[in-house]
């Protein structure tokens, strides 16, 4: 019971940062205004990719992985360039029509959907960065296995309910007929937020 506090803690910052505006959001967002499916499949696998930044902080490859000048920047370029084909893709599918783009988008969503989300997370460094300096400012140095197992597990948690939650709430009909005669000027401004962080990445 004497790790409750920090894993409030943990669980608390972590709401806040998937709260915050980023790739994640957005990639989650732009595609629940596709499909629920879509999106909740996009919530699933950016939920994976966060547990799995966590999983490498809690054996210590994060901090590692910070030391490591060129790794760091392999995963930062790989980064980069996806955001940059996530808001390119974007762009361009703003000509298309709003049915020719449903239904090209939802035809392969239970495959798809998952692994956009998870490579969205998994080329992000700064989560590395991130849950490396989080964990070991928040836990013990010794702090037994069962606390590291369950810090994880809350991660996962709130990771997975905020974006499902997000997912669904930019899935609903009224949300949706919005997108749907105003879909060209989102899509532009979902676009090029995309880009923009893909070069704001590149340029840290």
């Amino acid at each position: 019971m004497d790790y409750i506090a920090q894993l409030i803690t943990i669980g608390a910052v972590i709401l806040l940062a998937c709260v915050s505006p980023g790739p994640d959001f957005m990639a989650v967002t732009s595609n629940a205004l596709v499909s629920r499916q879509r999106g909740l499949g996009v919530a699933l696998g950016t939920s994976v990719g966060i547990a799995l930044w966590a999983v490498l902080a809690v054996v210590g490859l994060g901090v590692l992985l910070n030391t490591i000048a060129w790794l760091y920047d392999a995963i930062r370029i790989a980064g980069v360039c996806y955001l940059l084909y996530l808001g390119i893709k974007i762009l361009l599918g703003a000509r298309r029509p709003y049915q020719d783009l449903e239904i090209r988008k939802t035809a392969n969503t239970t495959l798809s959907a998952p692994r956009v989300g998870l490579l969205v997370s998994a080329t992000n460094p700064k989560a590395a960065a991130f849950f490396g300096s989080f964990f070991i400012t928040v836990l013990p140095a010794h702090a037994p296995g069962w606390v590291l197992a369950a810090a994880v597990m809350v991660v996962a948690a709130v990771s997975l309910l905020w974006f499902s939650l997000l997912a669904l709430m930019f899935s609903t009909a009224r949300v949706r007929a919005v997108y749907a005669r105003m879909r060209r000027p989102i899509d532009v401004f979902m676009g090029v937020v995309l880009v923009g962080l893909g070069v704001r990445l590149a340029l840290d």
